[in-house]
């Protein structure tokens, strides 16, 4: 009995909110990222104590950013994609985007793509090298190496 009127209509039901261990076994991200979000202006939980509890709306705001880091924006730009959004968020992260975010973020996603693959392919030719030179196979390479290491530990 002791929640003033205010707290009460935040409260619909106890079925439309999450507590922070819920929220974060829902959609599998740890107490700790959603405090950042929070600490951050992402999310803005509903309190009742040190009781953290997140409405359908919080929830829809986590998904926007769980999207926009899938997509690989910063939490900086994910803030302010939600923020130029209306009182009610857009159900999707990419509605939100315009033509000039998306193709900045194809480029920047390329480049980082195109850095991956030539990280790959020159340890794969490393790991071909040491193959070819001890006459190994891969898998033997990195035993080898494992127990080298171990062989020579005080």
């Amino acid at each position: 009995m002791g929640q003033n009127a205010t707290s009460s209509k935040e409260f619909e039901t106890p079925a439309d909110v999450l507590t922070i261990g819920e929220m974060a076994r829902e959609y599998g991200v740890t107490l700790r990222a959603l405090r950042f979000y929070e600490d951050r202006g992402l999310l803005q939980p509903i309190r009742n104590g040190v009781t953290r509890y997140y409405s359908a709306q919080a929830r829809a705001r986590l998904e926007l950013i769980l999207k926009g880091k899938q997509l690989g924006f910063t939490l900086t730009e994910i803030r302010d994609l939600i923020a130029n959004q209306s009182e009610e968020p857009v159900r999707s992260f990419e509605l939100s985007l315009d033509e000039t975010q998306i193709l900045a973020q194809l480029s920047m996603l390329q480049r980082q793509r195109d850095d991956i693959e030539r990280a790959i392919e020159e340890l794969r030719q490393t790991q071909e090298r040491l193959s070819g030179a001890n006459g190994l196979p891969h898998a033997s390479v990195i035993a080898a190496a494992g127990a080298g290491a171990g062989a020579r530990a005080p």
